[in-house]
C-alpha cells in the first residue's frame, strides 16, 4: 500500500472521529466542563469550628474577701503583672487602689483619738467623784468617834445631855451606813461608765486594726505556682489595670492547670444536630500550625445563645484535650475538627456532581464519546461530598456542571 493511500485512510478516520465527537458532545464552543472521578475509600464527615483554649482546672487569685464588711463597692486594680508571667507561691501579683481604705483609716484614727480622750476624761471624773465620797465617809467616821468619846465622858451629865449625844451618834451611824451604800452604788455607776467608754475605744481600735490588715491585703501575692492568666469581667473582657473588682467578684487573675485543657467553641444551628458527646476531635492551634492534639466532646449545650453582633443562634460545645503540649496556653485560638461519622470503603463524589429532576437524583456520566444521565442512590454526606450507594463504580468520570443540550435526555433508571 502506498504512502498516499495510508495518508488518505488516516485523514478519513480523523474526520469520522471528529464528526462523531461533535455529534455526541455538547455544541457550545464557549462552555467549560469540569469533571471528577468516583473515588473509593474512607468517608469522613467533620464539623469545623474555631474556639478558645482554656483550663478545666484553675486556681483563682482574689482580692480581699471582706470588702462588704467595710462597705467598699468598687475597687480599682492599680497594678498587675503581665499576663503569662510564671509565678511561684508568695510572688507579687498585683495591687489594688488603697484610696478608699486610707479614708476609712483616717476617720477611724480620728474617732479613736476622740474616744480615748473621752475615756481619759471619764477616768478623771470618776477618780475625783469617788475621792470626794471617800473623804465624806472619813469625815462621818471622825464625827462618830468624837461623839462616842463625848458620850463616854458624859456619864455624870444630865440625862437630857446624854440622850442628845446618843441621838446624835445614832444619826451619824445612820448617815455613815447610807453614805457607804451610796459610795458602793456610785462606784458601780462609775465602773459601768468606764466600761461603756472603754468598749467604744476597743471597738474603734479593732476597726482600725482590721482596716490596717485590709490595707495590707490590697497587695496581692500568689498562693500557688503557675502562669498568670487575667480573669474576665461579666461581659467577657479581660481584667487589667484600671478595671474594678466588687465584693461579689473579687478575683483578678487565675493560675490554670496547663495539664488539664479544653477548647471552648460554638456550633451553628445546622451543625449542632450532628455534634454529640463522646465524638472524637482534632484540635489545631493558630499560633502553632504544626501542633494538632486529640480531643473528645464532653458537653453540648441544649439552649442556644445569640452570637455577639449577630442574630445567629450558636450552641456552646466543650472539647477536652486528651493530649498536652508545653506550647499551649489559655486564650489561644483553636480550630476544631469534630468527626461526626466515618464510613469505610465507600464510593463518593463531589456534591456539585449531583442533580435532581422530579425527585430523582442523577449524574452526568462520561461514556466514551457520549454523556449519559444516570440515576444514583445517595448515602450520607458532608460539606464537600456525598456517598454513592448505587449507580456508579469506582473510577467513573462524572461532570461537575451540566453539559448543554442534554436537558431533555432521558435519565437511565437503576435496575
Amino acid at each position: 500500500m502506498s504512502k498516499k493511500k495510508i495518508a488518505i485512510i488516516i485523514a478519513c478516520i480523523a474526520i469520522i472521529v471528529f464528526v462523531a465527537y461533535s455529534y455526541f458532545s455538547p455544541s457550545s464552543s464557549d462552555a467549560i466542563y469540569l469533571t471528577s472521578k468516583v473515588k473509593k475509600g474512607n468517608f469522613l464527615s467533620e464539623v469545623v469550628t474555631s474556639g478558645e483554649a482554656q483550663s478545666t482546672s484553675l486556681k483563682k487569685i482574689t482580692g480581699p474577701s471582706n470588702l462588704r464588711k467595710f462597705r467598699l463597692r468598687e475597687i480599682k486594680i492599680q497594678d498587675l503583672v503581665p499576663e503569662g508571667t510564671v509565678v511561684k507561691a508568695g510572688d507579687y501579683v498585683g495591687k489594688l487602689d488603697p484610696s478608699g481604705v486610707n479614708e476609712l483609716i483616717l476617720d477611724a484614727r480620728l474617732n479613736l483619738e476622740a474616744e480615748e480622750s473621752k475615756y481619759t476624761q471619764q477616768q478623771l471624773d470618776t477618780t475625783l467623784s469617788l475621792k470626794q465620797e471617800r473623804n465624806a465617809l472619813k469625815d462621818l467616821r471622825f464625827n462618830m468617834e468624837e461623839t462616842k468619846l463625848e458620850l463616854k465622858q458624859s456619864i455624870y451629865e444630865p440625862p437630857a445631855t446624854i440622850k442628845k449625844l446618843e441621838n446624835q451618834l445614832e444619826k451619824l451611824e445612820r448617815d455613815f451606813r447610807e453614805k457607804q451604800e451610796n459610795y458602793k452604788i456610785k462606784k458601780r455607776q462609775a465602773n459601768a461608765k468606764m466600761v461603756v467608754v472603754g468598749t467604744r475605744v476597743s471597738k474603734i481600735r479593732k476597726e482600725l486594726n482590721d482596716l490596717l490588715n485590709l490595707l495590707k491585703s490590697f497587695t496581692i501575692y500568689s498562693d500557688g505556682n503557675g502562669m498568670i492568666t487575667y480573669d474576665k469581667n461579666w461581659d467577657g473582657s479581660k481584667k487589667k489595670v484600671g478595671s474594678s473588682i466588687s465584693p461579689w467578684q473579687t478575683s483578678i487573675a487565675t493560675l490554670p492547670d496547663l495539664t488539664k485543657m479544653e477548647s471552648k467553641t460554638y456550633a451553628n444551628e445546622v451543625d449542632i444536630r450532628k455534634v454529640k458527646k463522646g465524638l472524637p476531635v482534632k484540635v489545631g492551634f493558630d499560633a502553632f500550625p504544626d501542633v494538632e492534639l486529640k480531643g473528645i466532646v464532653t458537653d453540648v449545650a441544649n439552649v442556644g445563645e445569640n452570637k455577639r453582633g449577630s442574630d445567629i443562634k450558636v450552641f456552646q460545645v466543650l472539647i477536652k484535650l486528651s493530649e498536652t503540649n508545653e506550647n499551649i496556653r489559655p486564650g489561644m485560638t483553636t480550630s476544631n475538627k469534630i468527626l461526626t461519622f466515618e464510613r469505610k470503603d465507600v464510593l463518593s463524589v463531589p456534591l456539585e456532581a449531583i442533580f435532581t429532576e422530579h425527585e430523582t437524583t442523577y449524574v452526568y456520566k462520561k461514556s466514551g464519546f457520549s454523556i449519559d444521565k444516570k440515576e444514583v442512590e445517595l448515602g450520607d454526606s458532608n460539606n464537600d461530598a456525598v456517598i454513592i450507594t448505587n449507580g456508579l463504580s469506582e473510577g467513573d468520570e462524572i461532570y461537575l456542571n451540566k453539559p448543554e443540550g442534554l436537558e431533555k435526555t432521558e435519565i437511565a433508571k437503576l435496575n
